[in-house]
């Protein structure tokens, strides 16, 4: 398997938190669908603790793990900030600094849709 530094297509590994697998589905499929993202995988069993409004919370989530473009973020982000559940949902990024090339490039041709 060849290896390869990511390159000016830039790869990065956006995170964001669910409340549920239903929720965790729909969006994951649709962000994809778009073309935001080549995969979404989502991890169950997160539990998060945060302070939010003065208070420290802690809920159980889903994470989402989403490959997609530095191209992609501006998109993605907005998209997320219009569908996502949350009133201020999670969504940070990750660059790749190194990967399987034949991954990386899928990645790259599953998100290069028109924008």
């Amino acid at each position: 398997m060849k290896e390869r530094q990511n390159d000016a297509g830039s790869i990065i590994l956006a995170l964001t938190t669910f409340p549920n697998q239903e929720v965790a589905r729909q969006i994951g499929t649709q962000i994809v669908g778009a073309q935001l993202a080549a995969c979404v995988n989502i991890l169950p069993g997160v539990e998060s603790i945060y302070a939010w409004k003065g208070m420290v919370e802690r809920e159980s989530e889903l994470l989402g793990l989403i490959k997609t473009t530095n191209e992609n973020w501006e998109a993605l982000k907005n998209w997320i900030g219009k569908h996502h559940p949350y009133e201020e949902p999670e969504l940070i990024a990750i660059p790749v600094e190194k990967g399987a090339a034949g991954y990386l490039d899928w990645v790259r041709a599953s998100v290069a849709g028109d924008r």
